[in-house]
């Protein structure tokens, strides 16, 4: 059997550096996704789309490495981030404005059939939101990301820098959703030390 695939190692884009924008382009990939919608900190939603994804995930990562002899490491969680005012990110931090989709990326050896087979796989487990959870296939194109190290609450000023600074002196704006990866282990990792890739799909701006 092969080595075990290290997703953040072999994927680019998960990688970045903490105070500098890097430019690159993402191209098509595929994810197991819950929506909700809320502070992530309180809502039960939140919770349940965790407790939904990763049992899916190693289901899946089982039956990779069984059926294909293809096995890899479960990649780190993602999230999609928006809100009808984008400030309620970066000045206002409103958790309760936010918008949500949870994801973990799926290999591109896999698809819809092996993901439905490893759904059901995890039904007996009971996951909360099993019948809420999808398979997402996100294009993000152009992006530009930064690592950022600390509380997820200290991201605004490193995002203003990103939306006010960055973007207008490059020719650029927003184009997409506000996209994280959180390479650390909150449960295991203290705030101060925890590292997030901080990604924004982009556009040139129209003259």
């Amino acid at each position: 059997m092969a080595d075990k695939v290290d997703l953040k190692r072999s994927v680019p884009g998960y990688r970045a550096a903490q105070g500098r924008f890097d430019e690159l382009d993402i191209p098509e990939r595929h994810y197991l996704a819950v929506d909700g919608h809320g502070d992530p900190n309180s809502s039960p939603a939140f919770a349940g789309a965790i407790a939904t994804l990763y049992p899916v995930a190693y289901a899946l990562k089982f039956a990779s490495k069984t059926d294909l002899g293809r096995d890899y490491v479960v990649p780190p969680l993602e999230g999609l981030w928006w809100a009808a005012d984008m400030d309620a990110f970066t000045t206002a931090r409103d958790k309760s404005a936010w918008d949500w989709t949870l994801m973990l990326l799926v290999p591109s050896w896999l698809g819809e059939h092996e993901v439905a087979a490893a759904r059901e796989r995890a039904g007996a487990k009971d996951p909360p939101r099993l019948d809420e959870l999808r398979l997402l296939s996100l294009t993000e194109g152009r992006v530009v990301q930064t690592l950022h190290v600390g509380a997820f609450d200290e991201e605004g000023p490193v995002l203003r820098r990103l939306h006010h600074e960055y973007l207008p002196d490059h020719g650029l704006r927003l184009a997409g959703t506000h996209h994280e990866i959180y390479l650390s282990d909150v449960r295991r990792v203290p705030p101060e030390r925890q590292r997030t890739i901080l990604r924004q799909p982009v556009e040139p701006l129209r003259s």
